[in-house]
């Protein structure tokens, strides 16, 4: 079976599990499931279920593809993504977006848990990227998909402006306070180096993260709108002899700030 037909195979099995095309698909990261379960009147399809689709071993990520109504409208969430980390090469991990493009759906919603590059962001802050940088395979490399777009994608806007400006005025309006910076995607699994989060300032990077990426270029590739927001977790720039990355207390900090991220997205895609 072809890349392509895997795509629309898997489309063809949501298509026949939810009765109408999502306004929108959200993508939670480590720790952030949780909006998931604000969902309305669910219909929960765990990956193992849908064709092709990976499992997420990550820790946080409960592996389900929830559809139902957020904000007064229709949603489809991925309640944990899948990550070049766990092994699976770029086209698999970025299929989901190929997947959400080919149901019609035109904008998506992107969050991961990070570590703070930036010496002003604390753990529990919510950053809107508004860019990012590449250390990742790019998962455009290989024949073009022209059916979703061309060769060369622009990539000077990846992340929507209208939904950064939207995102601004809700947060006023409900007196939440946001970070807004440059997020840098690696391939992990080891969490960043004291000289490696210098590095990261110095290129221009505010947070660091082992994924997302590679999931905004495919769904820009397909001209899909995207916003996109980070949970600060740990803090990348005081290190102190007895300090240590804990992927445990990765979850537990997303899990804190996850309520405020949930209360935005659902104003925002109530606003669409």
């Amino acid at each position: 079976m072809t890349y392509l037909e895997k795509i629309h195979e898997s489309a063809n099995f949501i298509k026949s599990q939810i009765p109408k095309t999502p306004d929108v698909a959200i993508v939670l990261g480590s720790g952030l499931g949780d909006l998931a379960e604000q969902i309305q009147n669910p219909i929960v399809m765990p990956y193992s279920t849908i064709p092709n689709f990976m499992q997420s071993t990550a820790v946080g990520h409960k592996g389900n593809l929830i559809y139902g109504e957020l904000g007064g409208k229709q949603v489809l969430a991925m309640q944990g993504r899948f990550h070049y980390y766990e092994g699976y090469p770029m086209e698999m991990v970025t299929l989901p977006m190929r997947v959400f493009n080919a149901l019609g759906i035109s904008t998506v919603f992107v969050s991961n848990a990070a570590g703070a590059a930036n010496p002003t962001y604390r753990v529990g802050d919510l950053m809107i990227i508004k860019d990012q940088i590449n250390l990742m395979p790019n998962p455009l490399v290989g024949k073009n998909l022209d059916e979703f777009g061309p060769r060369f994608p622009d990539m000077t806007r990846p992340y929507d402006l209208d939904l950064i400006k939207k995102c601004k005025e809700i947060a006023a309006k409900l007196n939440i306070s946001l970070q807004e910076g440059v997020y840098v995607g690696g391939t992990g699994p080891t969490y960043e180096t004291p000289a490696e989060y210098k590095y990261y300032r110095h290129i221009g990077g505010d947070v660091a993260g082992m994924s997302t990426v590679p999931e905004v270029i495919v769904a820009r590739h397909g001209n899909m709108r995207v916003f996109g927001m980070t949970v600060i977790t740990n803090e990348g720039f005081d290190f102190t002899e007895d300090f240590v990355n804990d992927g445990d207390d990765v979850v537990l900090q997303a899990g804190i700030a996850a309520k405020k991220m949930t209360t935005l997205f659902t104003e925002m895609i109530r606003n669409l």
